[in-house]
């Protein structure tokens, strides 16, 4: 079995299953993006020729959208809340789970601890600042 395994390892053909990317030296590469803008102007008439809409489109340059080639800063968010109260359940959880054990007696315990590390951790985080 271990034979069969090395063998079927070391005949894959891994550089035909990798990703084959070309590298040209001095190559150099120009991507522009156009937009048709609708443009209207008014000619005005005289008494003899009455006024008219002259319509046409103009071909105008725009920003290219999509370029895999230039990385962009990320969007900072406005009012994120990034406040975590991990910490204080954990330590809330651990000393509610203690005082539950400590106030509880006989069968008690069963529904006691349990309850101490919920209402702990509930505690924790809102003290923690959660």
């Amino acid at each position: 079995m271990k034979l069969l395994l090395a063998t079927l390892l070391a005949l894959t053909p891994s550089a035909v299953l990798a990703e084959q990317t070309s590298y040209q030296p001095g190559y150099s590469s120009e991507e522009n993006c156009f937009r048709y803008e609708y443009r209207e102007e008014y000619i005005p008439g005289t008494s003899k020729s009455p006024g008219y809409v002259r319509s046409y489109k103009e071909k105008v340059k725009i920003p290219c959208k999509n370029r895999s080639t230039t990385y962009t800063e990320p969007r900072a968010r406005g009012n994120v809340d990034d406040n975590s109260c991990i910490e204080g359940s954990i330590l809330g959880g651990i000393a509610g789970g203690g005082a539950g054990a400590v106030l509880s007696r006989g069968n008690g315990r069963w529904w006691a601890i349990p309850l101490g590390v919920v209402s702990g951790a509930m505690v924790g985080c809102q003290i923690d600042g959660g």
